[in-house]
């Protein structure tokens, strides 16, 4: 049953899709990565952090880098596994990056691997 990106449920959800998941095999460079992200939307800002390669509920307090962006860019970057969108969106200004923006260059130069991408594709499944 499909649930409303960045829900409770959804996060709920998603953190039993991770948690069965397993061993995703994070390549070295998204493992690193510790990015809290701000998802603006008209009912207020999410806050979320990516940390292992994953997506989890709020800010990390020493995360070296931040994002914000809107929550239809965030759905097509971290639902929908579009990074080409996030890149065009941070050249053009929709996507804001502050901090240490080699963490970002190093997660578009890594592919993610076979379990992540199909972790993904699980976690489309479920949001609405």
């Amino acid at each position: 049953m499909p649930h409303p990106f960045l829900s409770p449920t959804w996060f709920s959800e998603v953190d039993a899709l991770i948690a069965a998941a397993g061993d995703l095999k994070v390549p070295a460079a998204m493992k690193a990565a510790e990015i809290n992200v701000t998802i603006t939307s008209p009912s207020g800002p999410t806050l979320v952090h990516v940390t292992g390669g994953v997506l989890r509920q709020g800010h990390r307090p020493d995360a070296p880098t931040s994002i914000t962006l809107d929550e239809a860019l965030a759905r097509k970057v971290f639902v929908e596994a579009d990074a080409a969108t996030g890149v065009q969106a941070f050249l053009a200004g929709e996507l804001v990056a502050t901090g240490d923006l080699k963490q970002l260059v190093a997660l578009q130069m890594e592919e993610p691997s076979a379990e992540q991408k199909a972790l993904a594709a699980r976690i489309a499944s479920i949001t609405a």
